[in-house]
């Protein structure tokens, strides 16, 4: 019975940790999320499950199980991000700033023009409509409502971007996932940063001081030899709570406490605890938290107006042209301008295809939709944008991946061929006779295939 456990737990960490496999169960469960929680009979329910209050005792914490999912749930995806964060800052891939400058900046990039194309086509519509913006729903919305939602098109999908590139590329470099990686992760850091900075509104500061506590007492419980994973489970859930109560995002809390894990190994361990913990909570980030977030994206009616709706088109396209051109550009100016280096074997048009795959938002922008609009339809249709718009990303950059892959792959073939046809050459032997003829003789069967 121990042994079948230790094999479904196995089993279920492997599909976690495979990209393409848990990116399809993410994408699965929201399509029928919206299937669901848009049909007449199964409509109400959703309705009500996610208006459905719990409270904590003695605090101001009173949410639906919706804002329950989104706000409690999704901090196991946060605190896997904080963890793998802290990992790769200290061993990974950020621990060289000068190596990974490229894509730190291509992320910066990445997340500055999808904002600039999202205001400039709500502006159009709200020019072609004489300032009102009307949505799906036959609502009207002034401009200044409707581009406080510019931040949603700013987030990459790690988890979806990565499991693109696994479907469609898979003869391709491994320093174009490495670049890829990088990006994604430092645009992971950037939106924690813009959900800090611009989605929290700050309360009394003795809230603060409790968080720099449990911060604190954290610091030192997972630095000991003998982990009190019940304190540890305390002062995580004490913190969640205080950040709730500061009015910062409590999500973050997951970031705050994964940061101050040690990433180096320690008492002899084979592996660092930021990146065993990590592995140990992947089941339950791709497999439970992301999933369950992902469903019930809710509409008054899904019509075809969804798709001409303003906030949906300014999310599309901030996603599918906006996400490629920051990040294309960039790596263009920081390369021909900047002086910096790509990694070696890579030119900048290489990157257009995983550039393509980074307008994947989904998680992160689901969230930041949620926190930018207070009306639901609203915040409603900016998610189904987003949806929308990651797919299409998917679609293109496949088929961009796709081809890339298998010219890399062509090209690879004639290396080996030419490479072979240089040892063939070798073991060509010159022999000049007496009479001064050139005989050339081959040495047949020295080459061995490896």
């Amino acid at each position: 019975m121990a042994t079948s456990k230790r094999g479904t737990w196995t089993t279920i960490r492997r599909i976690a940790a495979s990209d393409r496999i848990s990116g399809l169960i993410m994408l699965g469960f929201a399509l029928a999320g919206l299937l669901l929680a848009n049909l007449p009979f199964t409509a109400h329910a959703f309705e009500q499950l996610e208006n459905f209050r719990i409270a904590i005792p003695h605090t101001n914490i009173d949410m639906g199980l919706g804002h329950w999912v989104q706000d409690g749930l999704l901090t196991v995806f946060f605190l896997t991000v904080g963890l793998e964060l802290k990992q790769e800052l200290t061993t990974g891939s950020l621990s060289n700033p000068k190596a990974a400058a490229v894509p730190m900046l291509c992320a910066v990039g990445g997340m500055l023009a999808p904002p600039v194309l999202f205001i400039g086509v709500i502006s159009l519509f709200a020019a072609a409509g004489s300032g009102q913006l009307v949505i799906a729903s036959g609502t009207s919305f002034s401009f200044a409502q409707m581009s406080n939602g510019w931040a949603v098109p700013t987030a990459t999908d790690i988890a979806f971007s990565l499991a693109v590139l696994a479907l469609f590329a898979k003869a391709l470099p491994g320093s174009i996932r490495a670049f890829l990686m990088t990006l994604a992760t430092v645009d992971d850091l950037l939106a924690i940063i813009l959900i800090a900075v611009f989605f929290s509104s700050v309360n009394a500061w003795y809230w603060f001081l409790g968080i720099a506590v449990c911060a604190l007492v954290w610091y030192f419980l997972v630095r000991m030899r003998k982990v009190p994973w019940l304190a540890v489970a305390i002062v995580g859930v004490l913190a969640w709570v205080m950040m709730f109560e500061a009015g910062v995002h409590p999500t973050l809390a997951g970031v705050l406490v994964g940061l101050l894990t040690p990433a180096h190994e320690r008492f002899g361990e084979k592996t660092p605890r930021a990146e065993r913990y990590a592995d140990k909570l992947q089941p339950f980030s791709a497999l439970l938290a992301l999933p369950i977030f992902a469903i019930g994206v809710h509409f008054e009616s899904l019509t075809l107006a969804l798709f001409v709706s303003p906030v949906v088109v300014a999310v599309m396209v901030a996603l599918v042209v906006g996400k490629p051109l920051g990040i294309m550009t960039t790596a263009w100016l920081s390369t021909h301008v900047g002086g910096l280096k790509m990694a070696k074997g890579l030119r900048v048009r290489d990157m257009f295809p995983a550039a393509c795959a980074c307008g994947i938002g989904f998680t992160v922008s689901f969230l930041i939709a949620s926190l930018a609009y207070q009306d639901a339809e609203l915040s409603a249709e900016a998610r189904f944008g987003v949806l929308v718009g990651s797919m299409v990303a998917a679609v293109i950059s496949g088929i961009l991946l796709s081809h890339q892959s298998k010219r890399f792959e062509l090209e690879d073939g004639t290396k080996h061929k030419h490479h072979t046809g240089d040892e063939d050459a070798m073991n060509e032997v010159e022999t000049v006779l007496e009479d001064g003829t050139v005989v050339v003789s081959q040495i047949i069967g020295t080459h061995q295939e490896q």
